[in-house]
C-alpha cells in the first residue's frame, strides 16, 4: 500500500523560506511523478509544481522563480524549497505521488502560514 507523508509546514514571515517534505513509501519512488497542490480557504486546490521521474521540473506561474521542487530517490522524499514567501502563498500543501501505472496517491497535507 502507497503512503505518502507530507511536513515541513508552519509560520513564516514574508521574504521568508520553508521547506515542505514529502515521503513515499509503498512504490518505485524513482519512478513516479511528484506534484505540489496547495488549497487556500475558501479556493480550490491548485497545482503548484511538478518534478518527472526524469527530474524534469515546472511550475505555475504563482511560484515560478521563487519555489524549487526537488526529489532525493535514495530517501524516496521530494521537496519543495519555498523562498520569498508571500502572505498568499498561505495554504494546505499536498503532495502528490503519480505512479507508473498512472494511480494518484495523496499526502495528508501540511499548512503554511505567511504573516505581512
Amino acid at each position: 500500500q502507497v503512503q505518502v507523508v507530507d511536513s515541513g509546514g508552519g509560520l513564516a514571515q514574508a521574504g521568508g523560506s520553508l521547506r515542505l517534505s514529502c515521503a513515499a513509501s509503498g512504490t518505485i519512488f524513482s519512478a513516479a511523478t511528484m506534484n505540489w497542490y496547495r488549497e487556500a480557504p475558501g479556493k480550490q486546490r491548485e497545482w503548484v509544481a511538478q518534478i518527472t521521474s526524469r527530474g524534469t521540473t515546472t511550475y505555475a506561474n504563482s511560484v515560478k522563480g521563487r519555489f524549487t521542487v526537488s526529489r532525493d530517490n535514495a530517501k524516496d522524499t521530494a521537496y519543495l524549497q519555498m523562498n520569498s514567501l508571500k502572505p498568499e502563498d498561505t495554504a494546505v500543501y499536498y503532495c502528490q505521488v503519480v505512479t507508473v501505472f498512472q494511480y494518484n496517491y495523496w499526502g495528508q497535507g501540511t499548512q503554511v502560514t505567511v504573516s505581512s
